[in-house]
């Protein structure tokens, strides 16, 4: 299909020719799913249908926009302003997210724009609303922005929900999904709920390697700081610089090292999710404004922002995941026939093997990901009680329209009627309090029992659950927002403490009404504020690749010298692990007995290994006192070696053993809340403000105790149960590594080996109170009675 002539001459005139890939899209017939690299023009290509079809003028909403990102909305919008006005096309493209003014959000469900922006959780709500029906029965077009990011989280399972409802509201709608890195286009494609694929160009490979230091990596740790001469002349050479860092707290600190180095005075920002969004937005509209020689940032920055300047991107930390790695690599030079520049610093001397497997998956062009799962029934139960709000409605006709959802095509009514209940009455356990019976039937309809209930539960929209914030404020009127801290940071400071935020260092003096006063104290060392957000665990797919590069002598060539040489004292001391051998050693060292186990699933999985051995091997009487998990490596210390480590890996026993640990553990409860929220057991936001996450926590606990007690077959009991054995605990990926290495490699050695030497040096240890602890007081109160004479 050509463009229309009007269309023709204005790429003409920004010196342009249509990409094949978007004349493809412009002519496709039904849903589409769009592959195309970063700087390719699928925002472009997207949007195209809609425009050539508006020319002919539209009443009421056309085209939906939805992307992940509130700030993407806005980048959006000005882009599409420029054909928009020099096409003089009859088009009103406005955003609808949570930074719309009240007024507008009122105006648009009354009169909406032809081209509206939105995220998942704003399109929920406006689905809630009883005008859905006359909002988007005009619908014609959707287009879902950067839709591999959406797929890896609940938030795409509701908006695949809203995509389900939308189709119902208006029969015809074309969908368009546009994504620059996939590792499964099928997979995708049926998340959509089936879509035809279009596969653009991939344009030229990127221009990736490690960064050159003259200091090697250190033996442990995770800053990245010896680089830093290394990364300002980089910075130096470039014209932008997106630096990424894998975490907010290590984002901070980067910055604090890279600025106190930046003799040049080269204008320097940093930008991550916890920071006041007047200092995001600051920062984003001097990169934009080419302002901005670098920015330190986090996955805040991982997707589709436009800044034309950035020619070099910086990955500290190994990446953890290749598709995220290429997301970023994408960030530098938006033109499509260019390669995109890119340089990696490891960490520490084991993140040098990371990288080096990255970069060989990048130039093979081997992404990562993880199958997704079922749609999960949490985002269900929220999604009946919003659908309830829109006004009354028919079960049967409900669960067909929700089977059509991508994620939920294998839903059983079963499952469903299990959430229609707990929607209806909170389930069994709680059907006799009044405050969780929310819906009723009546003439064959599902309704709100009590229509003002709607308002609480459009407040209470959304799947993302981060922990507690308060917002942190310079002391005094008018002190200036920094930013944010967890709850539970905060509640560790006492006043004269000091944390980094905003690259600054601050000294706590006090907590006012839920805000974190503090003022200026730019000479002392700083505390860091602990981050929950983007703990990051390395992937399957790349964790087998950093086994498979170890174990094979001859690929060593491709690692520099020094971590070659490494491996092959390994080699020589013990041996290397291998696909399909799970290794591990048993040494002594100053006295006690340490055990390394070589499993190569990620820190989640590893640190739950090491719960659950250590208690098989208290009740063995081996006297363990620590245990260490990352992601490569388990290190247990203990009073008696481990010398057959077969027993304490039986795959029945570590199953029975993770149940009987989560039971009553803090896991399960902070899952149970998480799920809690989300189903709408639990209303974080209330008319007049909202519960402190002790509030909420306080009553997800006697919720959670009260259901173990008298209603163990709960629904919420079951979903939390089934995400605490993927999400927090990872134990699936326990039994990927039994799976993926059925036969065990067990060495007895005399000393520390050169694999095992560096988790001695790193941080993170947790201890373990039991018999061991109690033989080494008793060891030591005797030697001290023996020393005085006494016996």
């Amino acid at each position: 299909m050509t463009l229309p002539p009007d269309f023709q001459d204005w790429f003409a005139r920004q010196g342009w020719q249509p990409h094949p890939h978007q004349l493809d899209l412009l002519a496709a017939q039904g849903d589409t799913l769009l592959i195309a690299p970063t700087g390719g023009g699928k925002t472009l290509a997207g949007f195209l249908p809609s425009l050539v079809d508006l020319a002919d003028g539209h009443t009421g909403l056309h085209t939906l926009y939805v992307s992940p990102l509130k700030a993407l909305t806005a980048d959006i919008a000005r882009n599409l302003a420029r054909p928009v006005a020099e096409l003089n096309l009859p088009i009103r493209v406005e955003d609808r997210t949570g930074d719309t003014r009240s007024a507008q959000r009122a105006r648009q469900r009354v009169d909406p724009p032809q081209i509206l922006l939105t995220t998942p959780e704003s399109l929920a709500l406006m689905l809630s609303y009883e005008q859905a029906p006359r909002i988007f029965g005009s619908l014609r077009r959707v287009v879902l922005d950067e839709l591999h990011a959406l797929a890896e989280n609940k938030r795409g399972d509701q908006l695949m929900l809203g995509l389900a409802r939308l189709r119902a509201l208006a029969p015809g709608v074309v969908t368009t999904g546009l994504s620059a890195t996939v590792e499964d286009p099928d997979a995708l494609a049926r998340f959509m709920g089936g879509a035809t694929i279009i596969n653009a160009d991939p344009g030229p490979d990127p221009d990736i390697a490690m960064l050159a230091t003259a200091r090697p990596a250190p033996w442990a740790g995770g800053g990245g700081h010896y680089a830093i001469p290394e990364v300002l002349d980089q910075i130096r050479q470039a014209r932008t610089t997106i630096i990424f860092i894998n975490t907010r707290a290590q984002a901070e600190l980067f910055f604090q090292a890279l600025w106190a180095a930046n003799d040049d005075n080269l204008p320097i920002g940093l930008h991550h999710g916890s920071l006041a969004r007047e200092a995001r937005q600051r920062v984003e509209a001097a990169m934009a404004a080419g302002q901005l020689r670098a920015v330190v940032a986090t996955g805040s920055l991982d997707l589709g922002i436009d800044w034309g300047a950035v020619d070099l991107v910086i990955q500290v930390g190994a990446p953890k995941n290749v598709k995220r790695l290429v997301q970023r690599i994408g960030r530098a030079n938006h033109r499509y026939n260019a390669p995109s520049r890119a340089r990696i610093v490891p960490a520490n001397r084991f993140e040098v093997i990371e990288c080096v497997a990255a970069l060989e998956a990048v130039r093979e062009r081997d992404l990562d990901g993880d199958p997704r799962g079922p749609g999960p029934l949490d985002v269900l139960c929220q999604h009946i009680l919003l659908t309830a709000c829109a006004g009354p409605f028919d079960a049967d006709a409900l669960f067909a329209e929700v089977r059509a959802a991508g994620p939920y095509r294998g839903l059983t009514r079963a499952q469903f009627d299990d959430c229609l209940e707990f929607a209806a009455t909170g389930g069994y356990a709680l059907r006799a309090y009044d405050q969780w019976q929310r819906l009723m039937r009546r003439d064959g309809l599902w309704r709100l029992r009590d229509p003002r209930a709607a308002r609480n539960l459009r407040m209470n929209v959304g799947t993302i659950v981060e922990a507690e914030m308060l917002k942190v404020r310079f002391r005094g009127r008018g002190g200036g927002l920094l930013g944010e801290v967890e709850e539970g940071f905060a509640a560790t400071l006492v006043p004269g403490d000091t944390f980094l935020i905003g690259g600054q260092t601050v000294r706590y003096e006090g907590l006012r009404e839920l805000t974190v006063e503090v003022t200026r104290q730019p000479a002392k060392q700083p505390r860091i504020a602990v981050y929950s957000g983007l703990k990051l665990a390395t992937s399957t797919q790349l964790s087998h690749r950093v086994q498979a590069l170890i174990g094979d002598r001859l690929r060593h060539g491709a690692l520099p010298p020094n971590t070659a040489d490494w491996l092959a004292l390994q080699a020589r001391v013990s041996t290397l692990p291998q696909p399909g051998v799970l290794l591990s050693e048993t040494f002594p060292h100053h006295g006690q007995w340490h055990f390394a186990l070589y499993g190569f699933a990620g820190r989640n999985a590893l640190q739950t290994l090491g719960l659950l051995m250590t208690r098989t091997m208290e009740d063995a009487g081996l006297g363990p006192l620590g245990f260490l998990a990352t992601d490569y490596a388990l290190w247990i210390w203990s009073l008696d070696p481990v010398t057959d480590p077969e027993p304490l890996m039986d795959r029945e026993a570590l199953r029975t053993g993770l149940g009987d640990w989560l039971a009553g553990n803090a896991v399960m409860k902070r899952t149970f809340r998480n799920v809690a929220i989300i189903a709408g057991l639990i209303q974080r936001n209330m008319p007049g403000g909202r519960k402190s996450g002790k509030q909420a926590t306080f009553s997800s606990d006697i919720l959670y105790d009260t259901l173990r007690r008298y209603d163990p077959g709960h629904l919420l009991l079951r979903i939390t149960a089934e995400e605490a054995r993927r999400g927090l605990v990872d134990f699936d990926r326990i039994e990927d590594m039994l799976d993926h290495s059925p036969r065990h490699d067990h060495r007895m050695l005399d000393r520390v080996t050169p694999l095992a030497a560096p988790l001695l040096l790193e941080f993170g240890r947790v201890p373990i109170a039991g018999q061991g602890r109690e033989r080494l007081a008793e060891a030591e109160a005797a030697a001290l009675m023996a020393e005085a004479g006494l016996t």
